[in-house]
């Protein structure tokens, strides 16, 4: 259906759809560098994530899980499509005076096609899990325990996203062996469970704005 700009309902999905790409997006683009977080070790593009997972469990709250998919899909294609302009430009030359060189450039952007590839596959099967893993606990707890739909979709979905994607982007091209995958994914999976679970006040504070902000047009959850 043609989307209403007069519906609240539909300005909440365009509004959380927007961040959803957006940080999805990013979380693509900045990957490269390596932070500290304690004892973790992680991409810097754990950072957006946090808000990818609110935005998923929100969408799967009141839009249903072909929102989240069809969303994804759309996400899939973007990030797609962000990395073929990207390698697009690593082969144009920089001029000579260029404030950014073609080293500096390809350095930051220049991430391997296998970290590529098992970030699209990683993403695009994550979301549809949690996507049904989501309603799969929403129809066993009824309207009660949205944390638990919330955090218990994520924890399984990103086992999924991380396994996968570290094990096409550093096992397959023979970066890691199987033993150093083990250790690598599983405290990465550990630190996305922490987050997750740290996510749980934002859930319910966004519920609350946005069940407070549809019934204003006499809309409440669907």
């Amino acid at each position: 259906r043609c989307v209403n700009l007069n519906s609240r309902k539909d300005i909440v999905f365009l509004i959380l759809a927007g961040f959803f790409i957006t940080n999805a997006l990013m979380a693509e683009m900045i990957g490269g560098k390596l932070i500290s977080f304690g004892i973790f070790v992680q991409s810097v593009g754990i950072l957006p994530w946090p808000v990818v997972f609110l935005t998923t469990d929100l969408i799967n709250e009141y839009y249903g899980r072909k929102g989240v998919i069809r969303l994804s899909f759309i996400t899939v294609g973007l990030i797609a499509y962000a990395f073929i302009l990207l390698l697009t430009t690593q082969e144009i030359p920089a001029i000579e005076n260029s404030p950014v060189s073609d080293e500096s450039f390809n350095q930051v952007f220049g991430m391997s096609r296998g970290i590529i590839i098992g970030s699209i596959i990683a993403f695009l099967v994550a979301q549809v899990i949690d996507a049904l893993s989501f309603h799969r606990i929403k129809k066993i707890t009824g309207s009660r325990h949205i944390w638990l739909r919330a955090t218990g979709s994520t924890v399984i979905s990103q086992l999924f996203d991380t396994f996968i994607v570290q094990f096409i982007a550093f096992v397959i091209p023979g970066y890691w062996s199987l033993p150093e995958f083990f250790e690598n994914a599983s405290m990465g999976y550990l630190f996305k469970l922490l987050v997750a679970l740290g996510l749980i006040p934002f859930i319910y504070l966004f519920h609350y704005i946005i069940d407070r902000y549809l019934k204003v047009e006499g809309n409440g959850n669907t």
